[in-house]
């Protein structure tokens, strides 16, 4: 070996090199060089070139052997990042999700650092002090400065502009001249722990049992699963919240999981009597400070609480000891672009990665949860009854065969004449329709034109409150037209159908003296919008609520004692697998929002259908003979949670495209009997903004690694290319 060689072979060994694993949509790590002198370990957030630009990445592993002819062609990593490095726990967790969903590594990793922005220390904050004397030139805007400042106290830059109603520029001013002096802001402190002892409530001797349940599953420390199955109204929050004292008082963290971020504002006061303090919260409507000083306290161990929406599942907790899952059947637990992962199904994971107890809640748990409480894989900690002693409601099926609405109407006469019973003995009504805007359907009388999406397979629902033809899948929307587009004819368009606008509409004439209110995703524009109008609802100021799924979960209205369900069908006629189960569950939900505080509640079910299972569930309280017919059904089918299934959407922007594709990715599926392929045929929705869908259905036996057998079948099928898209998911919730 000649000297050169020698030299370089040396030079090589002495390099270390980490791989790193970074937040794109890919799978693999990359190989950087340690610099010398920076300490790196796994778990370490490091800054490092990709391409052009530098990213945020984590160290994943040491590379003790890289490969020698990459050595001159290695970059080195740029810095070391100021924060607490990803425990085994996170990083096992990354991997378990992407290799179980199929997704690229780096994208659950994206969830992990909160999408990789603004990691590192918090930006310093200035703040201005009045030091000097007033300038000579004293303008009004000067003046207002500076009696804002003359308590001689550090006050933030910015606030003491928009407190005096100047610009920056006056307070630069002023700083240039000596009277005011620049000083950094102290960093705020952190907030106060939650405190255990604060307001232990009293609780009935039924709860009591739960209550001690729970404080033994957080008191013991290991992994287990608890199904918290309690009524509506049976005070399962409260329950569960002696589980988060125990945890408290054992100096770790609490993970309480909610399906919608609309879910936290009564939930974030009702923690507030407990404890004291309000937990910290995690979701998207967060502005980006807010979300650096959460992440930097949830890693640093200064939040013993965490409130928040899925993607909080990932973030790098410092000493994780319990996660609760609250509405665990909820189907907006599933997240449906980017990685395809169910929240609920990777909280039971993550628990049992690091060992710590989980606590599934529910009134109307999902098959899934149910079958595991039943074969006891879960432990079913019971609230049959409400707390209090208050009645559960009362469940009348109005089958709309005999009792039909007026023409052109959808509210029938027997449900509007409980409405009017309720106004006059001043209690609320609540009218439940699963379907925004003002009508579905909008035509032409003349001629019969269907307004349809112009990229989607679906109808424009007609919004009146916005005066536009929406599609709710793509966002597409129109002005509503005075003319038909297609004969010319005036005045002759017509909505079919109802929508929750138009049933407000219809609540407003029958009922002139009432207030009415819509609460639909579509017509709230903020968190505290909708928190607002929560808040109205439960003062009273409101006597008719009509919404969609979003007062079905969790909100607690005291003089709400009626519920109508305008069209208990909508759910059932799918052909959607989980149909039944939804629908009950929804429907139970929605009424159980009624008679929690004061007198019986009473829900009516307006149905063509009152022989369905569901409907007979439901009018009877009977939930033992829904769950026992559904799991029967599914157990027969081979459908989740005895099967597995995975289902591959192949779209493109055009059909012989995406039909070709999806023919010749099914021609190469491997045998295997204990797996069937089903497919590939158009999706339910077959075009979505103008590309064309075709799905294949995979179904297997419950043992069988599904996710091993879509790898291995997707390595050797065709490659998509162009604007081919391939998307997998296993376990789908949505059959659209």
């Amino acid at each position: 070996m000649d000297h050169a060689t020698r030299q370089t072979s040396s030079s090589a060994s002495s390099t270390r090199v980490v791989d790193v694993l970074v937040p794109v949509a890919l799978n693999q790590n990359y190989s950087y060089r340690v610099p010398r002198g920076m300490e790196l370990k796994p778990g370490d957030v490091v800054c490092v070139p990709l391409g052009p630009r530098e990213v945020v990445a984590v160290v994943w592993a040491e590379n003790a052997n890289p490969d020698p002819r990459l050595h001159n062609r290695l970059k080195d990593v740029g810095e070391k990042l100021d924060v607490p490095p990803l425990k085994e726990e996170l990083r096992s967790l990354v991997d378990w999700v992407a290799n179980y969903t199929l997704s690229a590594r780096g994208m659950v990793l994206r969830m992990a650092l909160r999408m990789g922005e603004n990691l590192g220390p918090e930006r310093m904050r200035l703040g201005v002090r009045l030091v000097g004397e007033p300038p000579r030139r004293l303008t009004p805007a000067r003046r207002r400065l500076i009696e804002v400042l003359s308590d001689g106290l550090l006050h933030g830059k910015s606030d003491a502009a928009r407190e005096a109603g100047v610009s920056s520029g006056v307070v630069d001013g002023l700083v240039d001249e000596g009277t005011l002096a620049i000083e950094a802001m102290p960093p705020p402190p952190a907030p106060p722990a939650p405190d255990p002892a604060f307001a232990q409530p009293e609780f009935s001797p039924q709860q009591r049992a739960a209550v001690d349940a729970m404080r033994a599953l957080a008191a013991n420390g290991t992994f287990h699963v608890a199904l918290l199955d309690g009524v509506t109204g049976s005070g399962k929050t409260e329950v569960y919240f002696e589980a988060i004292a125990e945890v408290v008082r054992r100096a770790k963290q609490t993970l309480i999981l909610m399906p919608e971020i609309a879910l936290t504002g009564q939930f974030l006061d009702r923690f507030a009597q407990r404890f004291g303090v309000r937990p910290i919260e995690w979701h998207s409507e967060l502005t980006p400070r807010t979300r650096q000083r959460n992440w930097a306290a949830i890693s640093a161990g200064e939040a013993p609480v965490v409130v928040g929406a899925r993607s909080a599942l990932f973030l790098p907790y410092a000493d994780l000891g319990l996660i609760i899952v609250d509405e665990e059947h909820d189907q907006a637990y599933k997240q449906d672009e980017g990685a395809h992962y169910h929240a609920r199904d990777m909280a039971v994971v993550r628990a049992h990665i690091a060992k710590i107890p989980i606590v599934l809640a529910s009134a109307t748990p999902s098959v899934e949860s149910e079958v595991n409480a039943r074969k006891g894989r879960y432990q079913r900690v019971a609230l049959p009854s409400r707390f209090g002693g208050q009645h559960m409601p009362h469940i009348e099926a109005i089958d709309l065969r005999r009792a039909p609405p007026p023409r052109g109407r959808f509210i029938s006469p027997p449900l509007a004449e409980q409405i009017r019973f309720a106004i006059e003995k001043r209690e609320q009504a609540l009218l439940f329709l699963n379907r925004r805007g003002y009508a579905p359907l909008t035509l032409c009388r003349a001629c019969g034109h269907r307004f349809a999406c112009t990229i989607c397979d679906a109808w424009l629902v007609d919004h009146r409150f916005r005066q536009r033809l929406v599609c709710h899948h793509c966002g597409f929307s129109m002005p509503r037209p005075n003319i038909c587009p297609h004969c010319q004819a005036e005045e002759s368009l017509a909505a079919i159908g109802p929508g929750v606008e138009r049933l407000q509409e219809e609540a407003a004439s029958l009922f002139p003296e009432a207030r009415t209110m819509v609460l639909s995703s579509d017509l709230i524009t903020s968190i505290e919008t909708m928190r607002s109008e929560l808040n109205e609802i439960a003062e009273g100021r409101v006597d008719i609520i009509i919404g969609t799924q979003l007062v079905a979960k969790g909100h607690n209205f005291p003089r709400l004692n009626l519920v109508g369900v305008v069209d208990a069908d909508l759910g059932l006629g799918n052909g959607d697998p989980r149909a039944a189960e939804r629908t009950f569950q929804l429907l139970n939900q929605v009424i159980g929002r009624a008679g929690r505080e004061q007198g019986r509640g009473i829900g009516f079910l307006q149905t063509h259908q009152p022989e369905h299972p569901v409907m007979k569930a439901l009018v009877a309280s009977d939930r033992e003979a829904f769950y026992a017919s559904e799991i029967d059904s599914r157990e027969r089918t081979g459908y989740p949670p005895f099967g597995r299934l995975a289902s591959l959407i192949i779209s493109a922007g055009d059909r012989p495209t995406a039909e070709s594709f999806a023919r010749r990715l099914t021609a190469v599926a491997p045998i295997d009997e204990r797996i069937q392929v089903l497919g590939p045929a158009e999706a339910p929705l077959a075009v979505i903004k103008g590309r064309y869908r075709f799905r294949i259905l995979v179904k297997s036996l419950r043992n069988v690694d599904l996710s091993e057998y879509l790898r291995e079948w997707l390595a050797a099928g065709p490659k998509t290319k162009g604007n081919l898209k391939l998307e997998v998911d296993v376990d789908p919730q949505s059959f659209l």
